[in-house]
């Protein structure tokens, strides 16, 4: 069990340090836009990517419901903040605090501009609005998954789940065995919890409140982040060290 709840908050002396409980807050994050951006921008993610490239195949194929042009927009505004997320990482190589600190912030900044696109628009949107939405956000998140990239912290990528869902489910017989793998077996399905409660709030915020109410909740957890990151980030933290 110690060893368990370590790899959920690993000791300020860890490799990881606070980065485990930061991205899964960032996984939370992703649950929630994704769920925003597909319930009411048109059946499109701003974060999971695989998803956009299949929906764009079955748009081309002629589905109903589904926007080519929508795919391309988010898939188009990701990469563009998976760059900015590079750049980042480019201006901050020597500590992961930093990096953090930066993109969690501009992150914040460009939820924030979405959330008040959001108020500003009629409803229900239309699609060229929807797109004054899909921009920002989609930039958010390539920044995001950029810097978890660059942090590679361990089943922690705050997006893509198949990996994680496939180690849960073949870790199942060596459970018991040894200490690492049960940690590692809690890591994982602590990261699947909180992309699927993202997903669950998200969803009741779009679909039973507003689309403003949760891009201001996935605004603020980023916010949060940033300015936990920059009180943690002190220079002689072992976890700050690429």
């Amino acid at each position: 069990m110690h060893a368990v709840l370590r790899s959920l908050w690993p000791a300020p002396d860890d490799r990881h340090g606070p980065l485990v409980p930061i991205m899964i807050v960032l996984t939370v994050v992703t649950g929630v836009v994704d769920a925003t951006s597909y319930l009411k921008l048109g059946h499109v993610f701003v974060a999971n990517m695989t998803g956009n490239v299949v929906f764009l195949g079955f748009a081309l194929a002629g589905a109903r419901g589904l926007s080519a042009s929508s795919s391309l927009i988010a898939l188009g505004s990701f990469l563009l903040g998976a760059s900015a997320g590079g750049r980042l990482r480019a201006r901050h190589p020597n500590h992961r605090g930093h990096m953090l600190r930066a993109a969690s912030i501009a992150q914040a900044v460009l939820l924030a501009i979405a959330l008040i696109v959001a108020l500003a628009l009629a409803k229900p949107l239309s699609t060229p609005a929807s797109y004054a939405l899909l921009v920002p956000m989609a930039v958010a998140m390539g920044i995001q998954n950029a810097a978890a990239q660059s942090l590679a912290v361990p089943e922690l990528t705050t997006t893509v789940l198949t990996r994680t869902l496939t180690g849960i489910a073949s870790d199942l017989a060596l459970l018991g065995r040894d200490h690492e793998t049960a940690a590692m077996f809690a890591r994982r399905v602590v990261a699947v919890v909180a992309m699927l409660l993202g997903a669950l709030v998200g969803g009741l915020l779009a679909l039973h409140v507003t689309v403003a109410a949760a891009l201001a909740l996935a605004a603020a957890l980023a916010l949060a982040v940033g300015v936990v990151v920059h009180f943690l980030s002190h220079a002689d933290a072992p976890w700050v060290k690429t």
